[in-house]
């Protein structure tokens, strides 16, 4: 089991395997180490009856050649041994002193049969491989003053391990890995459903419900995860539900409050500085619903993202120079990915606007951002940079959590914080990635990695 284990753990960790493998690997070594063992405790059992069994023909092989040879006149011996060449496949040679022998094969059966013949016919018995080169099994025996061979054909003796054998073993080692791969799904099959259920629910899919039956642990586990899901599923029900009341009933007094500031005898940099925060407000709202807003499920097939991210240049470029900026794009033709042309320009369109909102110079405050996608490798890369102040690496991870804002880098603009959680989440329904990085000389990369396809 040691030897098992070990040559296991070796090649598990040389190869990543799934569960699936890893069960099968390591049954079908345990069942094919069981077949050896089985095999050679089978052998093992038979070589005594087939020593014995061979020894006792031997010996009464040899004792009826003895007689007949006896019995027989001299005219007709000739006759008698080409007859027991004929019928009995013996043949009878003259012992010469000058005979070339080899001995029987070191083996725990022939050893076994050489003892057996021995205790049958005496000690002073040869036994021999093979005589002048002849092969076959070598039986000396004396008649008066004449001494002579006794020759078996091997295959008489021998024990029988052909191609008859060999098939046998096949047909087990198959039988055996046959029932691993069977056993092994058998196993693995309600954790490979768990599995594809709990990615489906992590992509923000429906999943769909997991059979409540089997052995009891299965069946509990599968019982709990669809409750969940179910819990989960009416959870952002009502969420949405909730953050859409609240929305509305935000923003209608927003509405009549702009209309009543408007009316008002306040001069105008009071009503300027009110509807700015009004517009905060709103604004924010606007990021609570975008962050509450579910990603849509990934498309079967790659989309042709270059278009979307065109589309969405040309809306983001007007705007953004109508707030005094510039927005530059440099994006190569023919690029797909797995994602919903919504999500991505949910996506970009987040780091576009924290661009304009953070990305300023701190010189003369114009915003300068450059819209860059290409392939690289096997991926997709997606760059939004701006020359702003830019911010530091250790801040990165804090400021992808929700509410979470860069006050020490980037100051001046207030915010939810949720326009860098919202890229993060949509993305990782799809396999992508963010990756925030410091540009030269000043200024913030952000760098989308979505897998082409």
């Amino acid at each position: 089991m040691s030897f098992v284990r070990r040559h296991y753990e070796t090649l598990q960790s040389k190869v990543r395997l799934g569960l699936f493998s890893r069960s099968f690997l390591l049954l079908g070594v345990l069942m094919i180490v069981s077949l050896g063992a089985w095999l050679e405790v089978f052998f093992s059992m038979e070589e005594g009856p087939r020593a014995i069994q061979m020894a006792q023909r031997v010996s009464t092989s040899l004792s009826i050649t003895r007689s007949a040879l006896i019995h027989a006149s001299p005219d007709t011996r000739t006759d008698l041994l080409l007859d027991l060449a004929t019928k009995d496949s013996l043949r009878i040679q003259p012992r010469e002193p000058t005979d070339t022998l080899e001995p029987l094969p070191n083996s725990n059966y022939w050893n076994h049969v050489t003892a057996e013949i021995k205790n049958r016919l005496g000690t002073g018995v040869l036994i021999m491989w093979s005589v002048n080169g002849m092969p076959g099994v070598w039986i000396s025996f004396e008649i008066e003053d004449e001494r002579f061979w006794l020759v078996f054909d091997r295959e008489q003796l021998g024990l029988v391990v052909g191609v008859e054998w060999f098939w046998w073993g096949v047909t087990a080692l198959l039988l055996a890995l046959v029932g691993s791969a069977a056993s092994a799904r058998f196993v693995n099959r309600p954790l490979a459903q768990l599995a594809r259920v709990t990615q489906q629910l992590s992509r923000g899919e429906i999943p769909s419900p997991l059979p409540e039956e089997g052995p009891a642990e299965i069946k509990e586990i599968n019982i709990a995860f669809n409750r969940m899901t179910k819990d989960l599923r009416q959870t952002e029900a009502d969420r949405e539900i909730m953050l859409a009341g609240i929305s509305h009933d935000l923003r209608t007094p927003l509405a009549r409050m702009r209309l009543e500031i408007e009316m008002s005898n306040v001069s105008d940099d009071t009503r300027q500085a009110i509807d700015q925060d009004l517009a905060q407000i709103d604004y924010t709202i606007g990021q609570l619903m975008e962050y509450a807003r579910p990603a849509t499920s990934p498309p079967e097939i790659g989309i042709d993202i270059t278009q979307a991210l065109e589309d969405l240049y040309d809306r983001e470029k007007a705007h953004t120079e109508s707030l005094n900026g510039h927005l530059n794009a440099d994006i190569s033709p023919n690029l797909k990915a797995r994602i919903t042309a919504i999500d991505l320009k949910r996506i970009v369109g987040n780091l576009i606007e924290n661009a304009r909102r953070y990305g300023r110079s701190p010189i003369d405050g114009t915003c300068f951002i450059d819209l860059n996608a290409r392939l690289e490798n096997d991926k997709v890369i997606i760059e939004v940079a701006d020359r702003g102040s830019g911010i530091a690496p250790s801040e990165v991870q804090r400021l992808l959590r929700p509410f979470s804002r860069g006050e020490t880098a980037r100051t001046g603009v207030s915010g939810a914080g949720l326009g860098l959680a919202i890229v993060e989440r949509l993305l990782g329904h799809v396999g992508g990635k963010l990756k925030m990085l410091p540009r030269s000389p000043n200024g913030l990369l952000a760098r989308i990695e979505l897998p082409k396809v």
